[in-house]
């Protein structure tokens, strides 16, 4: 099941986030590249954002069945895909702990849309993807882990560069 799978990824997030001063958490490797608090932030907005359209779906009694979409792919980081507007991070100074905190509380909620409704529900409806086009509900969550694992890999070479910047 997709849970354990996630919940892995999202260990090992806050395992590597917890390795990092609050000031290496707010630090940018380069002026184009995000900081680690930056990557979480769009982690946060990227769940809370797919969490509002499976509900919106739910509730829509036209909501499209679609075929099963190659979601794996999006782990891999040689294929480029702009963030939409939405997701991307401000700059702002956060804490780990209110990041974490935020990342946390958008998980819960994504879980109980999933504990709260039937299963057949989430194959016949489907929800669009910016590269994918429409992706059943079903796999919304497994590929919530799938962007997350991205961005794991994303986060350890910000911290690479951030850490080989300080000797």
């Amino acid at each position: 099941m997709f849970l354990e799978k996630n919940n892995t990824i999202r260990a090992e997030l806050f395992r590597l986030v917890d390795s990092l001063s609050e000031e290496e958490f707010n630090q940018k490797p380069d002026q184009n590249s995000w900081s680690p608090k930056e990557i979480m932030e769009h982690l946060v907005k990227m769940e809370n954002t797919i969490v509002k359209g499976i509900k919106s779906e739910l509730a829509d009694p036209n909501s499209p069945h679609a075929k099963k979409k190659p979601i794996q792919v999006s782990t891999l980081r040689l294929i480029k895909v702009k963030a939409p507007k939405y997701t991307v991070p401000k700059p702002d100074y956060e804490t780990k702990e209110v990041m974490k905190s935020q990342l946390h509380a958008a998980r819960m909620e994504l879980l109980k849309v999933y504990a709260n409704n039937d299963y057949q529900v989430f194959q016949d409806k489907s929800l669009k993807h910016p590269l994918f086009g429409r992706v059943p509900l079903v796999q919304w969550f497994p590929f919530v882990g799938l962007h997350e694992k991205r961005h794991l890999k994303q986060l350890e070479k910000t911290i690479k560069k951030i850490k080989g910047h300080k000797n």
